[in-house]
């Protein structure tokens, strides 16, 4: 990895607000002191975008492809797609292409070790959809990529649950204070209570278990689970999935041994900052997690896809066409998921140190000389 790390970049949907968020989260002399950006872009955007709205942003270096990437610079990859019609406001096919071809390009920058991180501006989700490109969002793109499905994965596969995958990711919303996952991500609110099984549940707790103590560093993570319906069922009075699937599935990861509790009716668990009692909050649907995490975050928020091979983030708001290129965008998020992806990503380094075969190595002496012993394979 690079002495300042690299934080992979995409522009998102060009239309929308992305190049402002940008540009103003970089507006600071001094910010390739922390960490090397490298933006997956249109060099005439950017610098429309810098020029338009920013004042002490540091030198840009514009190039073609990863291997020009200068440490300490801001380097900006004009995508080969060339000259982009702006259109501010008004997503459009034009728009949805390159915000996958940015995407497609800072995949194969991580891939390839040329970038640490990534970090995605807003798309909109209706303009990329194309031949190419079938997925509900980032979530679902990136876990088809990290599977080498390509683009013909299902889009609903993670909320069904169908065969599993080597990678699988989990959508986490977070900020200092509230970490939300979730059991079913883009999934229509019909189809919720058929795909909130035990199995399904536990899956879920396990998987955000391990992501708390890789990437977020806790220990022994304390997880609070919520329930589905109001009042959590009211005894089977409004709805029985608390305790046909969802009590079942926590009291067996209590079995082994996970901090798990609940489930917790949604309402009063937020009204009263219980989460605040936890490390994380597992939530059985999109808007039931999301909706009081915005809230309650406001712009500090960020969105993490969990559960992949490298670290993705993103701010947790919208293309917000209805402000773009007006100068009236707010870069809090786009700037925290830029320094949230760093510190994930030294998270999970200084995790998989210690958790690597942690008694690997002992010294022993055998017959006056010293011997490296690995005890993984031997016994003393």
């Amino acid at each position: 990895m690079a002495k300042n790390m690299r934080v992979g970049i995409t522009h998102g949907d060009y239309n929308g607000v992305g190049y402002e968020v940008i540009v103003k989260a970089l507006d600071d002399e001094k910010i390739t002191e922390l960490f090397t950006p490298v933006v997956f872009g249109s060099q005439k955007l950017f610098e429309k975008a810098r020029k338009d709205f920013t004042s002490e942003m540091p030198v840009v270096e514009y190039i073609k492809n990863t291997t020009q990437i200068k440490d300490g610079r801001i380097n900006v990859i004009d995508l080969p797609t060339g000259d982009l019609p702006l259109s501010p406001g008004k997503p459009t096919q034009e728009s949805g292409a390159s915000a996958v071809e940015a995407l497609e390009l800072a995949v194969e920058a991580i891939r390839q070790g040329a970038v640490d991180v990534i970090v995605t501006a807003p798309i909109c989700k209706t303009a990329v959809q194309s031949e190419l490109f079938h997925f509900p969002g980032h979530t679902e793109y990136l876990e088809a990529k990290c599977n080498g499905e390509g683009e013909t994965a299902s889009e609903d596969n993670d909320d069904k649950g169908t065969e599993a995958s080597p990678f699988k990711s989990q959508m986490i919303l977070f900020d200092d204070y509230l970490r939300v996952a979730l059991v079913t991500t883009h999934l229509p609110v019909s189809q919720i209570s058929s795909a909130i099984t035990k199995e399904k549940v536990l899956d879920s707790v396990e998987r955000l278990d391990k992501v708390l103590r890789s990437d977020f560093g806790c220990e022994r993570p304390k997880i609070a689970v919520l329930s589905l319906n109001p009042h959590c069922g009211d005894n089977g009075l409004l709805g029985s999935e608390e305790g046909e699937q969802i009590i079942p599935a926590i009291e067996e990861a209590e079995q082994k041994g996970l901090l798990v509790f609940g489930p917790y009716a949604a309402d009063g668990f937020f009204a009263t900052k219980a989460y605040r009692n936890f490390d994380g909050v597992l939530a059985m649907y999109h808007d039931q997690g999301l909706a009081p995490f915005k809230a309650l975050a406001g712009e500090h928020g960020v969105n993490f896809t969990a559960g992949l091979p490298f670290v993705r983030t993103s701010p947790d708001h919208g293309t917000a066409f209805d402000i773009a290129w007006k100068g009236e965008a707010d870069p809090t998020s786009m700037r925290e998921a830029i320094y949230k992806a760093i510190d994930l990503r030294r998270n999970r380094e200084r995790y998989l140190r210690a958790s690597h075969n942690p008694l690997r190595k002992a010294r022993m002496e055998k017959g006056g000389q010293d011997k490296t012993v690995d005890l993984t394979k031997e016994t003393l």
